[in-house]
């Protein structure tokens, strides 16, 4: 969701989301705890700037959120629950009721919606309340076993495995770990295997027109990477202090970058059909905790903004930034050269996917002076990693789940 702030009302505005600050808590007008489903939220706002023909940008207020459920039911939620917040920080936007109520801030927030061009969810299908049953379910057998003296190099798996089983059976708390997981409800499978299909048949289909037209595609691009300008600018330390202050609060952490997009028509393509691929990638191929070899993200996505002149990323992910570009460099370079090599700035490429995110330096300065502050960030299990997660989703799988004695060794390694 975005809104234009009033002009003039920036100033305030900042105050306001200072006064919220970046807290894995939540803002103090936004019970985000309190809506349902949600695993991350940020508030973001888009100082003025100026387009490549110098066309002004005016100021604007984002709202994301990572939600189980649709987001239709996400922000009547929020339209009900968090009328504080909203008050404080789209009131200061151009076309907020002037007396909001529940009904008026959702006709608000719906108007105000955008579209997320292609999003990344780290396990499709795993909701807030399986993580945190999985994490108490976690600390439950682990305390279970730290008041039992069992020695690990003698104590058999099996036996161990046994008594963890009658623990969860006598714990009427934990009666729902009996169960497996819930999948999603078949008529989503179903649509997405259909999906899966249809696409690869539609592109196979085109492949004579795509086969046509990628030679002159490609050149053309080859020649644009030869002429694009790409300066190497070190990002200013006050702007990298402002950075550093919004982050390492928790075990994750949150990164917005914004850019805008190389001029002429073979760019604003490109950025397009790549970001629909990516959005088929993410669903259907990179959808079980890893992006490309790239483990630590839990949620993702590219927006396309103001007509296509630029675009915004947002993630979460764990650890600290520079190992979180290092991560991305070593395993997923060409991934990075793809999309963000059509930004204004970035390291100069080679068809498409070569060099550019290899140039370490550059690339993290660029990066980093196209990042900007999340004022307003929240986190609901802000102390797991994507790694804790699916290591307690498969204890939990693991606790009644068929088990050989091998398999129950690996298991029992878990806790």
């Amino acid at each position: 969701m975005r809104a234009t702030v009033v002009p003039g009302r920036v100033p305030e505005l900042l105050e306001v989301l200072g006064d919220f600050h970046t807290d894995t808590r939540g803002s103090p007008g936004i019970p985000f705890r309190s809506l349902y489903g949600v695993h991350f939220a940020r508030m973001v706002l888009l100082e003025d700037a100026s387009d490549l023909r110098g066309r002004r940008i005016p100021a604007s207020l984002v709202y994301f959120a990572d939600v189980d459920g649709s987001a239709d039911s996400h922000l009547a939620e929020l339209a009900e629950l968090g009328d504080a917040g909203l008050d404080a920080t789209f009131g200061l936007c151009d076309g907020y009721p002037e007396v909001p109520t529940p009904a008026g801030r959702l006709a608000f927030l719906r108007e105000h919606s955008i579209v997320t061009q292609a999003p990344y969810v780290n396990t499709l299908g795993r909701t807030v309340d399986q993580v945190q049953r999985e994490a108490a379910l976690r600390d439950a057998i682990a305390d279970f076993l730290d008041s039992r003296e069992w020695d690990p190099e003698v104590a058999d798996p099996s036996d161990v495995r046994r008594a963890i089983q009658d623990f969860v059976r006598g714990n009427p708390d934990l009666r729902w770990a009996r169960r497996r997981a819930p999948r999603p409800p078949l008529r989503r499978r179903a649509r997405e295997k259909l999906h899966a299909v249809l696409v690869p048949l539609g592109l196979l289909a085109a492949a004579p027109l795509i086969v046509a037209v990628l030679p002159g595609w490609a050149l053309l691009l080859r020649l644009h990477e030869k002429t694009d300008p790409a300066p190497h600018r070190r990002p200013e330390p006050e702007h990298i202090e402002s950075l550093l202050a919004l982050e390492d609060f928790a075990a994750q952490n949150q990164f917005t970058v914004i850019g805008l997009v190389k001029p002429g028509v073979l760019r604003a393509v490109t950025v397009r059909v790549l970001l629909w691929l990516t959005a088929f990638a993410t669903r259907h191929v990179f959808n079980r905790a890893n992006l490309a070899g790239v483990t630590t993200i839990h949620f993702a996505r590219w927006v396309v903004l103001d007509g296509g002149r630029r675009v915004i990323f947002t993630s979460n992910y764990d650890g600290s930034v520079e190992s979180y570009m290092d991560d991305f460099i070593d395993k997923v370079a060409w991934g990075l050269n793809a999309l963000f090599s059509n930004g204004v700035g970035y390291p100069k490429t080679r068809w498409l996917l070569l060099d550019g995110a290899r140039d370490e330096q550059p690339f993290k300065d660029i990066l980093r002076r196209r990042q900007i502050p999340t004022q307003v960030w929240y986190a609901a299990y802000d102390q797991l990693s994507a790694k804790n997660l699916h290591n307690n989703e498969l204890i939990r799988a693991g606790v009644f789940g068929p088990l050989s004695p091998v398999e129950t060794a690996r298991w029992t390694a878990r806790l």
